[in-house]
Parts: structure tokens; C-alpha cells; sequence
């Protein structure tokens, strides 16, 4: 090449293509009061999408309160919250309503859910039973999270298990719905049983 000729710019190497995480959607479910705001409000790294009304005279004669003295609103519709696993992986949390009276909601909120984490107060286990159920019959891998309110169970883990009769591939586990890693262990626990699913 001679002084007068341009230099050849080297080929520009194109940049890697950045693909965006794989959304996964997971439920959390179960009864009236159990902690299911709690818990994505906890892990989720947004500001969470809640629908939440006072709880009236009229709901707390339908709404047992007995445990929750303090609880003064209730999911209506959803709960909404997000959680970046790692650049891979992205999970979408739809918290259902615990009342009976909305139940017709869980069939569009489940829609395309890989899996749930069905909270349980274990001083009221038969208010969970609606949601083990509907998670049997949909044929959905869930987990079953007995939330420790003020710290402690009122059973252990195998009288869970006996009392809901869930199938022993059920992960039957302790968390808080109030401590970050705590939830997180929770959720990895479904996200781990449908993966297991979908690669069987």
C-alpha cells in the first residue's frame, strides 16, 4: 500500500445478540390470610401490582378473622410482582385471592403457570385445602409453604403433609413470607419441580 492509498478499516464484528430472560410465570395461592401479599411483595423487585380493599363489616362476618386480628384488607382480584433469577430466567408472580367467593379468578390468573407454591397456615390447615385441590386437578407441580407466622408451625412438616394428603412428590417446606430469602428458597423449590416436569 502506498502513502497515498486509505487504510482498509477492518471488518466491524458484530455485537452478540442479547436475548431478553425466559419468562416464567409461577402462582402463589392458598386460603384467606395466609400470607400470599406478603410474600410477593417480599421478593418482588418492583413496586407490586396489588388489588387490596378495606375489609367491611359486612366481609368480616364472612372472612374468618380469628387469626388475623389485624389484618384490615383483602385481596380482590391479583397480586402482581416480578423476579429476575439471572440473565437467563425471569419469574412473574400472580398472587390469587384467598375467599371462596373469587374463586372464578384462578382459571384466567393459572393460565400458562408452570407451577405454584400453595401457602398454608398451619393453625388453619383446612382453609388450603381448596387450593391443593384445584392444583391436583389443573395437574399443575406445586409446592406446599407453611408460612411461620411470629416464627413458628403449629405442626410439622409430616403432619402437613398427612393432613393435606398431598402425594409424597409434593415438596411439602417452612418459609416466611416476611424474609427475602426466604421466599426466594420457597420459589426455587417450584421452579425446580416444574423444570424437573417439563424435562420429564
Amino acid at each position: 500500500m502506498t502513502p497515498t492509498e486509505p487504510a482498509t478499516r477492518p471488518a466491524a464484528v458484530p455485537a452478540a445478540a442479547v436475548r431478553p430472560p425466559l419468562p416464567v410465570k409461577l402462582v402463589v395461592a392458598g386460603g384467606f390470610g395466609v400470607g400470599k401479599t406478603t410474600t410477593v411483595g417480599s421478593i418482588s423487585e418492583i413496586e407490586p401490582l396489588t388489588t387490596e380493599a378495606a375489609i367491611t363489616e359486612v366481609a368480616a362476618g364472612v372472612d374468618d378473622l380469628t387469626h388475623t386480628p389485624r389484618k384490615s384488607t383483602t385481596t380482590v382480584a391479583m397480586d402482581f410482582g416480578c423476579l429476575t433469577i439471572d440473565p437467563t430466567l425471569k419469574l412473574y408472580l400472580f398472587g390469587t385471592p384467598g375467599q371462596d367467593r373469587f374463586g372464578f379468578m384462578w382459571d384466567d390468573l393459572v393460565e400458562g403457570a408452570v407451577g405454584a407454591l400453595v401457602i398454608v397456615d398451619t393453625r388453619r390447615l383446612d382453609d388450603c385445602y381448596a387450593a391443593v385441590d384445584y392444583f391436583e386437578h389443573k395437574e399443575i407441580p406445586f409446592a406446599v409453604a407453611a408460612n411461620a407466622f411470629d416464627g413458628t408451625v403449629e405442626h410439622t412438616l409430616d403432619e402437613v403433609r398427612w393432613a393435606l394428603d398431598v402425594a409424597e412428590e409434593v415438596p411439602v417446606v417452612v418459609f416466611d413470607a416476611r424474609e427475602r430469602g426466604s421466599v426466594r428458597d420457597a420459589l426455587l423449590v417450584v421452579l425446580e419441580l416444574a423444570l424437573a416436569r417439563t424435562e420429564a
